[in-house]
């Protein structure tokens, strides 16, 4: 087994909840005062904003569009479903969401436990995030899980984006680590697996939803608490 000495995780799927957290913050936009404009339920109008932030955040990723588009198009989008033109709407809804997202606390079962684990371990826990600066640095202070992690690197901070190598090559700068002793747990295989592999680390494909295997990592887990057989 290789000798790990710095962890760099990825945050929203992998240790916070980023679908829980989202669905109570749209719950809290959308139910006091859109649902009667709108016309559709929760359930309804959430379905059709999963398809478009999915669908916005790959093109994000992939350098298509910019971070301002992908926050208020994902809302714009939606609304349009739904015949709903608004621009000024649809900004509004992106910044209470921006807002209200990060101030939400849920986290994956096991997710304070292993941290702890792993801390009294030795290891040296890091972030590498493609979210927004001031939104994960948020997130990770209001659930209190900044405790945990030595460096936090953003796309916005770095300037580049997983899966490119130069974010894990920035990541390890910043923490003073080597590929050898470096390892990436993430729950996207396309931005945490691939991009690892780009920058010439191993894996953990934390599987969360136990989708099949589009490349092959270094481990595959399916609960947190599985680390410990790694680590």
């Amino acid at each position: 087994m290789a000798s790990y000495k710095h962890l760099f995780f990825d945050l929203d799927h992998t240790i916070w909840d980023f679908d829980t957290n989202a669905k109570e913050t749209l719950t809290d936009i959308y139910l006091p005062t859109l649902q009667e404009r709108v016309g559709a339920s929760f359930d309804d109008f959430y379905q059709k904003y999963l398809h478009h932030n999915a669908h916005l955040w790959a093109r994000y990723e992939a350098g298509f569009i910019g971070v301002e588009e992908l926050k208020w198009k994902r809302m714009w989008r939606t609304l349009l479903d739904f015949k709903v033109a608004d621009e000024a709407l649809s900004k509004k809804m992106s910044v209470d969401f921006l807002e209200i997202l990060p101030t939400k606390k849920a986290v994956f079962p096991y997710t304070f436990e292993i941290l702890e684990y792993l801390t009294d371990k030795g290891y040296h826990l890091h972030l590498i995030t493609n979210g927004f600066e001031k939104t994960q640095r948020m997130k990770l202070t209001n659930s209190g899980l900044d405790v945990f992690f030595k460096q936090v690197i953003t796309s916005e901070a770095s300037n580049s984006l997983k899966p490119k190598k130069e974010i894990f090559e920035y990541a390890m700068q910043q923490a003073g680590a080597l590929p050898v002793h470096s390892i990436m747990l993430g729950d996207n295989q396309a931005a945490d697996i691939q991009g690892a592999i780009n920058a010439g680390i191993d894996q953990v494909f934390v599987n969360h939803i136990k989708e099949p295997l589009k490349v092959q990592p270094t481990y595959t887990i399916t609960h947190l608490k599985e680390l410990e057989t790694i680590l």
